[in-house]
């Protein structure tokens, strides 16, 4: 009788590990565009020369949570933006800007190349389609 409560709670232990793996990897994959630190994008663009698409963020900014949700968290248009750019997030309570970045107000986009150039600005929420045709252009 002992060894059918063990095998049971074997059993069982099993299922629970295996759904709380199944949960951690939903929790990593929720956010469908991956951000890197700047530091880390910086160090990506020299190998595939791509531009880094900077936002810059606030603590509780409700354009800032539209934008993610509208467009960065749409799993086509964030393999769109992963494809063509090396994403970045900063948020500006927490984090300091680089190349004497200068923000009025959140959320705000900066385009930078391989040689800390800036390529375009863009402040504000946006849709999918109105930011896609913003940056479409853009290498």
């Amino acid at each position: 009788m002992l060894s059918l409560l063990i095998e049971l709670w074997s059993g069982v232990m099993s299922s629970f590990k295996f759904a709380f793996f199944c949960l951690v990897f939903l929790c990593f994959t929720l956010e469908a565009l991956e951000f890197k630190s700047y530091k880390d994008a910086k160090m990506s663009q020299k190998e595939n020369k791509k531009l880094i698409m900077l936002e810059v963020v606030r603590t509780n900014c409700h354009y800032c949570s539209d934008m993610q949700r509208d467009v960065f968290d749409d799993e086509e248009m964030s393999a769109w933006i992963q494809e063509r750019f090396i994403p970045v997030k900063l948020n500006l309570d927490t984090d300091s800007l680089p190349l004497g970045l200068k923000v009025s107000f959140t959320p705000s986009f900066f385009f930078i190349d391989v040689d800390e150039n800036i390529k375009k600005k863009i402040p504000g929420s946006w849709n999918i389609e109105d930011f896609k045709s913003m940056i479409k252009d853009l290498k």
